[in-house]
């Protein structure tokens, strides 16, 4: 029996395990990456596992997101992590270089290989061919220094793709297509995998768009063959050394399969508040909007932003809309002023971003109160954008322009024959604003600095004999990572400093939930289903373990946050039997005696509500690796213990 391109892939750098779906695997991490918001933290927990230098083939800091310089915070930390970088064997990608997804894709990316990063956008990297996965700030730290990532093997699905998309239908279609299908939580224990003749038509930068927005339907990650077309774009990267040809055998055998014929697709888009609330553009068109921001990870391409600049050419924005564009990288940026385009978007009104994640989290351009926003990005929960009430969309670059255009929802099909716009045989390198680490021999040279703001990692407890404590926040399904700890320019340039930032934590459900929490000193939160969905930030497990939460007992979780809880020396649990959730109520005192014991005899633990008198029972389904960490504290106590 064949295998699948996955399958390949993950075999050839398996370290512990089998290939036995839902079990446990260890891989060989070959890159690494982190952002600004993550980076602090990681590097911090890096230093604390006292390894000199990092152990991968490469790793790359990345300042994209904290580049909102209000206050001396992120000047300083980006100040840290360069100089972190120098000393550690780490490549730094200066503030104005590009978003990091990008760059990666541009610079480092290799068909093949494996890539964690402390975003959870990281499966960009599957749009030329990698396993890219994102993870929690303290896994990346671990990888760095040579040690083993682990995930549950998994399931892999098919998505066949047939035809070729038709004029002014996008990429993003095709991901808002699968979203529609599949939902937020229909990824959850898989990994995308695209085939089919389709493949053949998807240019390198549709393929990322697409394995980028993948993350929202809560997959492990998702994936494109390497491909002539990949050969192409490394080519004209300067780096077609590294292509390799990589695809699925013949005779794979798959867990699931969807077929998406690209010739059937039309304009979509993802209304409020969730990625997966897909409507056609049809269904929307002739509404009025207020503001349309390009750019992203999701969208920010040169291809992306050459359509956009196309549409816009001798035209000028609706007077009733704010229109701002973020190219993905210096690169791009520089492209499109070399050739015209950056002239033609100026022309049209339009307000130029620097090349960083911007209004994706929240960091600048909010939209009006209550206004409706139309995006290229990848998520838009509610409150995400800056502005509570906030009417966020998510769209193509082709509809994003042509509706900034109009003033109203508009489907870009109108614009009638397709515009003829291909990928440069030559892009335009230059590395200058990528700073190499120094040689190992001249580390000790290196001095790492360190602001005021950057405060020591919390402190995590080995794991209790009796947790018995109260529930300090009740909430319901779909809880983001965005509603457990926001982002936004007030609170990222918090990230390291966790007594700090905790006073947010919740505060988009709950504005009392810092006080409380920390007058209980110790406490538990009850879940619905998908908890934790969304992004990366380990800060939504670190603020909590600030704050004294012991356990997180939910219907179901999101992979990354359960295993950020597990990483903080929090114990996920869920329930056996989903209606005890709507039997407890906030400020119940649950106990679970024995806890260790509990969860070293089986799945099954016994757990009271003593307020109410009555007992429950919960699924407590950890590896051995993961038992292990929970005893210790978290994952960093974990390695202390086992270097």
């Amino acid at each position: 029996m064949g295998q699948t391109l996955t399958e390949k892939i993950l075999s050839a750098h398996l370290v512990e395990g089998e290939m036995v779906k839902g079990s446990e695997i260890g891989i060989r991490i070959d890159q690494t990456l982190t952002q600004d918001a993550t980076g602090t933290m990681a590097y911090l927990e890096f230093e604390a596992m006292g390894v000199p230098r990092v152990k991968t083939e490469r790793s790359v800091a990345y300042i994209d997101h904290n580049t909102l310089q209000n206050g001396f915070e992120n000047a300083d930390d980006h100040r840290f992590i360069g100089s972190v970088c120098k000393k550690h064997g780490i490549y730094f990608s200066r503030p104005g270089n590009g978003i990091c997804h990008q760059v990666h894709l541009e610079r480092f990316g290799i068909p093949g290989k494996t890539l964690i990063g402390s975003d959870s956008h990281t499966p960009t990297g599957g749009g030329i061919g990698m396993i890219a996965i994102g993870a929690g700030g303290m896994d990346v730290a671990v990888a760095m220094g040579g040690g083993t990532y682990y995930i549950t093997c998994p399931k892999v699905v098919k998505v066949n793709l047939t035809g070729k998309l038709q004029p002014w239908v996008a990429a993003k279609d095709v991901i808002l297509e699968v979203l529609k299908r599949l939902s937020v939580k229909g990824g959850v224990g898989k990994v995308i995998e695209y085939t089919g003749e389709g493949v053949k038509t998807l240019s390198v930068p549709e393929r990322a768009t697409i394995t980028n927005m993948g993350a929202e339907l809560g997959a492990t990650t998702s994936i494109f063959p390497s491909d002539e077309i990949t050969r192409e774009f490394l080519k004209a990267q300067g780096r077609e050394e590294v292509w390799t040809e990589l695809k699925a055998d013949d005779d794979a055998v798959y867990d699931e399969t969807v077929d998406i014929n690209l010739s059937e697709l039309a304009p979509l888009a993802a209304c409020p508040h969730s990625p997966d609330n897909v409507k056609s553009i049809k269904e929307l068109e002739g509404q009025k909007i207020d503001q349309v921001c390009i750019g992203s990870c999701t969208n920010s391409s040169l291809l992306d932003m050459m359509k956009v600049a196309y549409i816009l050419k001798d035209k000028t924005v609706h007077p009733d809309v704010s229109l701002a564009i973020a190219p993905g990288s210096k690169q791009v940026l520089n492209m499109l002023a070399n050739n015209g385009a950056l002239a033609i978007m100026i022309d049209a009104g339009a307000r130029i971003l620097e090349s960083a994640c911007g209004p994706c989290i929240g960091m600048g351009q909010s939209p009006n109160s209550k206004g409706i926003s139309l995006r290229t990005f990848n998520r838009n929960f509610e409150g995400r954008s800056g502005t509570k009430d906030g009417q966020i969309y998510l769209v193509s670059p082709e509809t994003a322009a042509v509706s900034a255009l109009t003033g109203v929802f508009t489907d870009p099909r109108t614009l009638g024959a397709a515009a003829d716009i291909t990928l440069p045989e030559k892009f335009t390198v230059n590395d200058n604003m990528i700073v190499p680490p120094v040689p190992a021999e001249e580390m000790d040279s290196v001095e790492v600095l360190r602001g005021p703001n950057i405060k020591p990692f919390p402190v995590s407890e080995p794991l209790a004999e009796t947790i018995d404590a109260k529930v300090s926040l009740k909430v319901g399904d779909n809880i983001t990572t965005d509603h457990i700890m926001p982002a936004g320019a007030k609170i990222l340039p918090l990230r390291s400093n966790i007594p700090k930032i905790s006073e947010y934590c919740f505060a988009v459900c709950d504005e009392k939930f810092h006080d409380r929490a920390l007058e209980m000193g110790k406490s538990v939160i009850i879940g619905g289903s998908n908890y934790g969905q969304g992004s990366s930030r380990e800060h939504a497990a670190l603020a909590p373990l600030y704050l004294g939460v012991k356990a997180v007992i939910v219907k179901s979780f999101a992979r990354i946050h359960m295993a950020n809880l597990i990483n903080a020396g929090i114990v996920p649990l869920t329930f056996i039997n989903e209606s005890d959730y709507d039997r407890i109520d906030q400020t119940d005192e649950i106990k679970i005696e024995n806890i260790g014991e509990q969860i070293a005899a089986g799945n099954v633990i016994k757990a009271t509500d003593v307020t109410k008198g009555f007992d429950f029972e919960l699924n407590a389904d950890f590896s051995e690796r993961q038992k292990k960490m929970l005893y210790a504290g978290g994952l960093l106590n974990y390695t202390k213990q086992n270097s």
